[in-house]
């Protein structure tokens, strides 16, 4: 049969899609044939599991390992299910043990026990070592395969080591030096490449940055791609190596929690595959709990409305103004959520400089509404009266110093009490911006106004 010409993924997997509903799958098998693993990879998020499940199994054995370790973690849980066991099994003992890790992360704990039971007895303790750290640990996601020298060791002896664990090392481009297993430095291979056979590995070492391994996976690989280092040693309480956490891992881990801080910021659960493949129902319980708390929390702005309905009988030009005054408390609250949420992910500032983002919080806000409430003074005093004006001006001074503030301390106070910034960011504000300056608008109307 010839092979379908293809362009582009998305009509790759429109073809493949109508090949394998008429039951073509030889042509659907040669239409994959051309596709490089990265093709792949985007061509099974953009099917339905079911699909995913069938192309998979159309793939090369040669293949198949590559494609399944590129693909992201929701959609390895998703595609292991939709594959038979004895397919799953064979996959699972190929895979490095922090891949496994990741992967049963994404499945129902039925199905953890079955896979172990595949394994190899060393390849099941290594896993299940792992397995036994604290869920988002750095210990959950390290690889527990390496290489390491000794300080006394020449060049010679380092790399006769290396090459006779190519096969099992997850990374040979950063040796750890021990002694008695608690790592005393690092060398690299450029370094031992570069260097006399006969120099002692002493004389080459440089001081290792290491992360603890109960210590949160972000903040590794955060640290890791900071230095620019090709792996980040991993230690326990007493200083000793018990893994390496490399760059390609430490990169995607960022990636994912970038993606789920995104989803959370927007008022959504983060999906856990791509979106043109993930079914309508879960599309839709993604948002329908965050909407229905967020809708509870705007009744706050119903009840503060009804409180002031007096107020605002009497003088009906004031709600032409609320749609402006709460767009942009909530606007200036988001603004300092996402500059402190950013801060903290990048460790710029921690819960222990609370006062000082506060301090700065209330200076900035303070700034942003005088500005914004001159223009507003100047606008509602010509166009209405200058009263108005006065308590708009007054009004925007006031949300703007008190949106900022708060934007700036939720997230803080999230990371303190050990809850992703992300969930106290934009939508919860908003909500509590809308409500706060409400009544910040009714109370200064009322004292100027005289209603």
């Amino acid at each position: 049969m010839t092979p379908i010409q293809i362009q582009t993924v998305s009509e790759a997997a429109d073809d493949i899609r109508r090949l394998i509903a008429q039951g073509d799958l030889p042509g659907a098998s040669a239409a994959l044939t051309p596709l490089t693993v990265p093709e792949v990879v985007e061509l099974i998020d953009r099917l339905g599991i079911e699909d995913a499940a069938i192309v998979y199994r159309l793939l090369a054995k040669s293949r198949a390992l590559d494609v399944f370790e590129a693909l992201s973690p929701g959609t390895r849980g998703e595609l292991v299910q939709a594959l038979r066991n004895v397919e799953i099994t064979a996959l699972f003992a190929e895979m490095d043990p922090d891949d496994r890790v990741w992967l049963l992360d994404e499945l129902p704990a039925s199905v953890a026990p079955q896979l172990l039971r595949g394994l190899t007895r060393q390849e099941r303790d290594l896993t299940s070592s792992m397995l036994g750290y604290p869920q988002d640990s750095i210990g959950r996601r390290m690889s527990p395969e390496f290489i390491t020298t000794h300080p006394d060791l020449s060049v010679a002896q380092t790399l006769t080591r290396i090459r006779g664990a190519l096969d099992s090392a997850e990374t040979v481009y950063t040796i750890p030096v021990t002694v008695h297993r608690r790592i005393v430095g690092v060398v690299s291979l450029r370094e031992l490449m570069a260097a006399s056979e006969d120099d002692v590995i002493a004389d080459l070492m440089s001081e290792a940055h290491v992360a603890e391994v109960t210590e949160d996976a972000e903040t590794a690989a955060r640290r890791t791609t900071d230095f620019g280092l090709l792996a980040l040693p991993i230690v326990d309480s007493e200083q000793r190596l018990v893994g390496m956490l490399t760059v390609d891992d430490a990169a995607r881990i960022l990636k994912q929690e970038e993606s789920e801080d995104a989803a959370r910021q927007g008022g959504v659960e983060p999906l856990r595959r791509s979106y043109l493949s993930t079914p309508i129902r879960r599309l839709v319980r993604s948002r329908v709990v965050w909407l229905l708390v967020l809708a509870v929390g705007a009744s706050l702005t119903v009840q503060v409305l009804d409180a002031f309905q007096a107020t605002l009988a009497q003088l009906t030009v004031l709600a032409l103004f609320v749609p402006l005054l709460i767009g942009t408390g909530g606007n200036t609250g988001n603004q300092a959520a996402t500059t402190v949420t950013r801060s903290l992910a990048l460790g710029e500032v921690t819960p222990r400089d609370v006062l000082r983002v506060l301090s700065r919080e209330i200076r900035v806000g303070f700034c942003l509404g005088l500005l914004l409430g001159s223009l507003g003074l100047l606008f509602a005093g010509l166009v209405y009266e200058w009263q108005i004006g006065l308590v708009i001006a007054l009004t925007l001074v006031a949300v703007c110093t008190v949106a900022a503030s708060v934007g700036g301390m939720m997230p803080l106070i999230a990371r303190a009490i050990h809850v992703d910034p992300a969930v106290f960011s934009n939508p919860f504000i908003s909500t509590f911006t809308d409500a706060t300056g409400l009544v910040i608008y009714f109370l200064i109307a009322k004292a100027v106004l005289g209603i």
